[in-house]
């Protein structure tokens, strides 16, 4: 029996109804996080934009309480960067992905590095961290008398990556400011890391929450090498499809697939949401292949915005003001200054608002 070909609009409707994206969830914030695998969360509001555009009725309390709370967590995970996970995910996550984290680190700073001890800078750290959490900064300065000869920032980014860590609350609550403050994951969370997430697990967690998808895909969004032979082992249990270029595509039996032309409400996303990072063909929500911003900030105030379920423009808040900005003149921007008008509702609230459209560049 041939294998049936899946368009690139058909990939892409798969991919906004395992994302939340094509209709608001009724989920419980924590267990929206864990379905989606974790939220991209570099800029701590960003997780609440995008919270906000899956499901339905979020408020900052939704994800605020559980912070606080410690039933989820930022922490540095796939790709070596900083996710918000549920707490359990975080202590399952660590000992699957370190290595994608220690080798990124070492890529960047395996000159600085040469001839120190990383196990008892790691081993320092810890210690260190075991008193109570510390800022980067304050890693720099209780390092540097021990390694005088070494970068202290170097110092300080080799704890970060060689120990499983938490960004500490009040960082990550809406409109906070100041800088990040580590502990370690354990300790924060109250409970021990434990022995890993399985990588069939973890490529079947992506699935669901990504797929349909290729091996290549799933190394992009997890950073993990040699995972072709999981998906070998795999093979059994999945649906296999193919792309509009031949490419062999995975996938859970049960997970949604919808109707191609499923119509795609517009959707109002935070910078570099996993949506666009997770695929190794970006095509199937960026059609032109442009570039995804990540402005500098707490996040919450800018974004992308996607059309019938394409990047199509960039968007940005200033005080009451959403402005939208595209290549070319947008269609349905009516239904778009609507979804832009709740956004500003829940970004600053007990304003008046203005949505403004402009063309980029």
């Amino acid at each position: 029996m041939a294998t049936e070909t899946l368009s690139p609009r058909a990939l892409n409707r798969a991919t906004l109804a395992r994302q939340l994206l094509l209709e608001r969830s009724d989920l419980p914030a924590v267990a929206a996080i864990e379905h989606l695998a974790g939220l991209q969360a570099q800029a701590p509001d960003s997780s609440y934009v995008g919270l906000w555009s899956r499901l339905r009725d979020f408020r900052v309390d939704d994800l605020a309480k559980p912070l606080v709370a410690r039933e989820v967590v930022r922490s540095t995970l796939m790709r070596g960067t900083v996710h918000l996970v549920t707490a359990e995910d975080g202590l399952a996550l660590w000992p699957t992905i370190k290595p994608v984290v220690e080798r990124g680190f070492l890529g960047h700073y395996s000159r600085e590095v040469a001839g120190l001890d990383l196990a008892a800078i790691a081993e320092a750290g810890r210690r260190l961290l075991a008193e109570r959490p510390h800022t980067r900064p304050e890693i720099r300065t209780a390092l540097a008398d021990r390694w005088p000869d070494a970068d202290p920032a170097v110092l300080a980014y080799a704890v970060n990556s060689l120990l499983p860590l938490a960004h500490v609350t009040p960082r990550g609550l809406w409109g906070q400011r100041g800088p990040v403050a580590f502990s370690l994951l354990e300790d924060w969370i109250g409970e021990p890391i434990t022995d890993g997430v399985s990588l069939d697990d973890l490529v079947l967690r992506y699935l669901t929450a990504f797929g349909p998808a290729t091996v290549r895909d799933a190394r992009i969004w997890s950073g993990l090498t040699k995972l072709k032979e999981v998906f070998e082992r795999l093979r059994p249990r999945l649906r296999t499809f193919t792309d509009a270029e031949g490419k062999e595509l995975f996938d859970v039996p049960d997970a949604p697939r919808p109707d191609p032309e499923t119509p795609a409400p517009p959707r109002f996303l935070p910078e570099y949401d996993n949506v666009l990072l997770s695929h190794a063909d970006r095509a199937r929500v960026i059609p032109d292949g442009r570039r995804v911003p990540l402005p500098p900030g707490n996040g919450g105030r800018r974004g992308t915005l996607l059309v019938d379920g394409d990047f199509l423009a960039v968007w940005a808040i200033k005080e009451a003001t959403l402005t939208i900005e595209s290549r070319k003149p947008l269609r349905d921007q009516d239904l778009i200054a609507e979804e832009g008008t709740h956004l500003l509702e829940f970004v600053v609230p007990g304003e008046s608002h203005d949505v403004r459209f402009g063309i980029d560049g």
